[in-house]
């Protein structure tokens, strides 16, 4: 029987304060920079989750143990960096149902010897990689898919000598990109990568750089559709990584669809992140905000109704299903464009999401590179599918939070990145007033 969680509507306009998990974005880049770099680097603000579990057991496996400690309510993490050595194979690492774990780790064992076997769970396996696996082919690691090129599991064996370029397409996953870009020092003559189509969510590629920068790597350019990484190394580090701007999208949407007013500690105007500027389209819509340098705020009156927008998320394309659980309640319709490459993410994220919300009696309607959600006077209860994404079922814990009788099925996969999350929804509507 599958599990499901039913959420409670609050009866009022809500007031939190919230803290929110720090980003695996950027814990997971600093965990392959501290991996590589030449002695010990101390990361403050590890990641909880299953994506970071994976992460961390593959560099133990890759000779790049991570002692976890807690310090001052921050998990922290110890890493005794290789210089780039990594040991030979043949040796499976299990990325589960992560990604950016996959994509990273991939790209990381093509520096070894090999044979290394990179694997996932099922859903992982149907995943796409082919423009990842084509580029580390150009720069000379061998690759050998079990089935079908492009997915795992795959075989991997290094070292990468290099290329004098290397061209993949923009519009896919900017993992890949990043992938690239961490290993890029280790590889004799860095990285020339030209880009086909225009990148998309570029400030997830910001972010890479920002981290290696951070590290001593800092011959590093970026356009739109080329990317520079000249050779070079890490140095140990201590780095702090800021809260998840994509999981503080929930609490704050929570403030726009019920009323209130949430606030989040310790992400603020500098937040490296490009979901924090989710707070500027709920202040399109109607809300207002206050962001400080550490903190920040999202208010809705009740008596203010929500608009609907026209917004390309290519930038923040992990906030579709909040945006869309939104849009549901705004008084006039919203077009989410720019997103058509989140079919091929955890979930069809533009199809399984308009299916699931079509049951609450939502108008949904996917269009070729996104979602328009056209307002309707009542929405229903229903018993929603997660189709194996974290963020699916986080935005629908929101949308129950003002539709009596919204179900969540399989609600565990929110331990994917945020494992507390539901326990912090309850909270909410507890201190609605």
């Amino acid at each position: 029987m599958t599990a499901t969680r039913v959420i409670r509507r609050t009866d009022g306009p809500v007031v939190a304060d919230v803290r929110v998990p720090p980003s695996k974005s950027i814990a997971n880049r600093a965990l392959i920079c501290a991996a590589l770099a030449d002695g010990e680097s101390e990361i403050t603000g590890i990641a909880p989750g299953d994506d970071t579990t994976a992460m961390l057991e593959c560099l133990e496996q890759l000779a790049a143990p991570v002692a976890l400690t807690r310090r001052d309510g921050h998990h922290v993490g110890i890493v005794m960096g290789g210089g780039g050595s990594l040991p030979p194979g043949p040796m499976t690492l299990q990325t589960k149902l992560a990604g950016t774990t996959s994509r990273f780790v991939t790209a990381l064992a093509c520096l070894g010897k090999g044979p290394y076997v990179i694997d996932g769970a099922p859903p992982l396996r149907a995943r796409p990689m082919g423009p990842l696996h084509d580029s580390l082919a150009a720069l000379g690691a061998t690759l050998e898919p079990a089935e079908e090129w492009g997915h795992l599991p795959v075989t991997v064996s290094g070292p990468v000598r290099g290329a004098d370029a290397v061209v993949m397409p923009g519009n896919v996953s900017s993992q890949f990109v990043s992938a690239l870009m961490l290993i890029a020092p280790y590889i004799r003559r860095g990285l020339r990568l030209g880009l086909s189509t225009e990148m998309v969510s570029r400030p997830y590629v910001e972010i890479t750089k920002s981290v290696m920068d951070a590290f001593g790597a800092t011959d590093i350019e970026i356009t739109s559709r080329r990317v520079h990484v000249g050779p070079g190394c890490y140095f140990p580090t201590e780095y702090r990584v800021e809260p998840d701007a994509s999981s503080a999208s929930y609490p704050l949407a929570a403030a726009a669809v019920a009323g209130g007013a949430v606030s989040i500690r310790g992400l603020g105007r500098d937040a490296l992140q490009g979901d924090a500027r989710f707070v500027d389209v709920l202040v399109s819509m109607g809300c207002t905000a206050t962001v400080s340098s550490h903190d920040t705020v999202v208010m809705r009156r009740r008596d203010t109704p929500l608009r609907g927008i026209d917004i390309d998320m290519s930038d923040m394309s992990d906030l579709v299903p909040t945006m869309a659980v939104v849009a549901t309640q705004a008084v006039t319709p919203t077009r989410i464009t720019g997103v058509g490459f989140i079919r091929k993410k955890e979930s069809d994220r533009l199809g399984d999401l308009a299916a699931e919300l079509t049951k609450t009696g939502a108008k949904v309607a996917v269009e070729d590179d996104g979602l328009l959600i056209v307002p309707t006077d009542l929405l229903e209860g229903a018993q929603l599918g997660t189709h194996h994404d974290h963020r699916l079922a986080m935005a629908f814990g929101v949308l129950g939070l003002v539709v009596s009788g919204i179900v969540v099925e399989q609600p565990e996969v929110v331990s994917k990145s945020w494992p507390a999350y539901w326990d912090v929804l309850d909270a909410i509507p507890a201190r609605g007033l």
